[in-house]
């Protein structure tokens, strides 16, 4: 049961980054503005980085029931890491580097980086099934 829905939630979560990818490329100001929100207020800071968890354990937990075990376990192990980390650091300071990012990736960088996102999102899926 848990590896079901450990498997449903990494299905989303690729489909998640895939829909992204066609923001960050038909929509690039709405993509920079989301990322202007990153910690911005306590809500959205920790809700962030705890709904970051969910795909990172997810993506541990189904590991080896995937095409390439070490690449999902990796994945999520870094997610979660990255996760923890980012409970550590104050706020403000993850808000001041959305902020700093959002100021140099002007939307031209978001199509750009955006097959990226569909890629990956791409191998996400092809490596759940």
């Amino acid at each position: 049961m848990i590896i079901a829905i450990a498997k449903g939630v990494v299905i989303v979560f690729g489909v998640f980054i895939i829909f992204m990818g066609f923001i960050m490329l038909f929509y690039p100001n709405q993509a920079r503005s989301t990322l202007r929100k990153a910690g911005s207020t306590n809500f959205i800071n920790y809700t962030e980085i705890t709904i970051r968890l969910i795909p990172a354990i997810s993506l541990i937990l189904y590991a080896d029931f995937s095409k390439f075990p070490g690449a999902f376990k990796i994945l999520g192990w870094i997610m979660v890491i990255t996760s923890l980390i980012l409970y550590a650091v104050p706020r403000k300071t993850h808000h001041g580097f959305s902020m700093k990012s959002a100021d140099i990736l002007k939307p031209i960088c978001f199509q750009l980086i955006s097959p990226f996102a569909l890629l990956f999102g791409g191998l996400i899926l092809y490596n759940a099934f």
